[in-house]
């Protein structure tokens, strides 16, 4: 571990991973699809379960290659596993830190940062890391959710406590919950001399989705690195826990539910 990381809040228990995999290019990197080309290198930094991962190896064609780097050996290998399934023969994983990366310089076209800035103890070092990856010319992108600026419908009081607690346990993790609206300033305190910010959501309202968002995060706070943390900062019980998951259940089947997640993204170069 090297001075600048964090730990990862969320943890690596099913119920996250389950939730990273709906995750694809289109409703999670749009902004950056515009700039990519058939035959590009691109580093998938926290590439997670592969998801996007393998949009982009489909993206960039089998003349391009992906790199794909997360923290996580195991997760990396649910990755390799998920990408093999869908044909693709362009895309290497490998272990890694975003602070000491393994890479040469300019060696990447595309650098691409999915929900990990927050995370990490030091964004704008992290950043610099990426920008000395990428080719001269080429663009680094990053998108986050900001976590203060979540909203919701019916205003469950259990969704509020789940809020504070997040932030609240974000934070003692070395991390920074409300990443997307600080990721233009980060970019530009990297060293980014043209920086494009731009926002995007994520919205949960049809039962489905309902269902699918509140199961997940009652999953999450009664048991997750979430719930680990919490209870050993003192933040919070497993009865405070187990009624915010009950709160979140209870949201899941409301017919007025609504849920929004703003994040923040930047195509950053120079």
């Amino acid at each position: 571990m090297t001075e600048h990381q964090a730990i990862y809040t969320h943890g690596h228990q099913d119920a996250v991973l389950r939730s990273h995999r709906s995750r694809t290019a289109a409703n999670s990197a749009a902004y950056l699809l515009p700039e990519l080309r058939a035959g590009q290198t691109v580093l998938d930094i926290g590439c997670g379960p592969g998801t996007i991962t393998a949009d982009l190896a489909e993206l960039v064609g089998p003349a391009g290659r992906v790199v794909a780097v997360d923290s996580s050996a195991e997760v990396l290998a649910q990755a390799a596993g998920y990408v093999a399934g869908r044909g693709l023969a362009n895309v290497v994983f490998a272990v890694g830190d975003i602070h000491q990366l393994h890479y040469g310089d300019g060696e990447f076209d595309v650098v691409h940062a999915h929900q990990v800035l927050q995370h990490v103890a030091d964004p704008v070092a992290a950043l610099r890391e990426l920008r000395r990856v990428v080719v001269p010319g080429g663009v680094v992108a990053a998108r986050d959710a900001d976590y203060a600026a979540m909203t919701w419908y019916p205003e469950l009081p259990e969704l509020a406590a789940w809020l504070d607690l997040y932030r609240r346990t974000a934070r003692a993790n070395g991390g920074e919950p409300d990443a997307g609206r600080r990721l233009l300033a980060w970019a530009r305190a990297a060293g980014f001399t043209e920086v494009t910010a731009t926002s995007s959501s994520w919205t949960y309202a049809t039962p489905g989705e309902r269902l699918w968002w509140g199961g997940s995060w009652a999953e999450r706070v009664a048991d997750s690195g979430l719930a680990a943390t919490a209870r050993a900062n003192g933040f919070a019980e497993q009865a405070d826990l187990a009624a915010i998951a009950d709160g979140w259940r209870r949201w899941s089947v409301e017919p007025d539910g609504w849920f929004a997640v703003l994040h923040g993204e930047v195509l950053a170069r120079g």
